[in-house]
């Protein structure tokens, strides 16, 4: 249920994964026309049915392509209002993975991601949270949670457990 692109040019090389958590059966092949444009080649994913939302498909999708590509791919697929995704882009020693995370009721969350998968909030943005939670008097925790994307992984959680038995396809872009 997953495809790999690889791009051949010998710039600076990423991978990362997609998860389409839930997705209507009729968009999917706008999902992969979408994913095509984005990788520069064919897309052809393995869709399995969602048994946690009827009339919806899930894929998990390997790519391999330029640094940014996770956050083309996490771009192109925001056109798409009601599918649940996830775009991961792992860290390598020339700079940070990136996640985002999207749903249909919490749209967008893009974090900084280390080199073993976890959040990484920047000194900047707590203290953005520690001084509007000094200002409105709201709580820290719940802004905290949002910075590492607690509402998102609530959210998806029981869609990530219908990936445990899905069967990879990996994407390469070829520019």
């Amino acid at each position: 249920m997953s495809a790999v692109v690889y791009d051949h040019a010998g710039s600076s090389q990423s991978r990362g994964v997609v998860l389409i958590h839930s997705c209507p059966r009729a968009v999917a092949s706008h999902i992969e026309w979408a994913l095509a444009k984005v990788l520069g080649a064919e897309v052809c994913v393995q869709w399995a049915p969602q048994p946690v939302e009827p009339h919806t498909v899930r894929a998990e999708i390997i790519w391999i392509g330029k640094q940014g590509m996770g956050a083309r791919i996490a771009s192109a697929l925001l056109a798409f209002k009601n599918i649940r995704y996830e775009v991961t882009e792992d860290s390598n020693l020339r700079h940070e993975g990136e996640r985002f995370a999207v749903t249909p009721t919490l749209g967008l969350f893009r974090a900084s991601m280390g080199q073993f998968g976890d959040v990484m909030v920047h000194e900047d943005r707590l203290r953005n949270v520690i001084n509007q939670a000094e200002a409105t008097g709201e709580s820290i925790v719940v802004e905290i949670n949002r910075l590492l994307g607690q509402p998102w992984d609530a959210e998806l959680e029981v869609f990530r457990a219908a990936h445990a038995d899905s069967n990879i396809r990996v994407l390469h872009h070829v520019s």
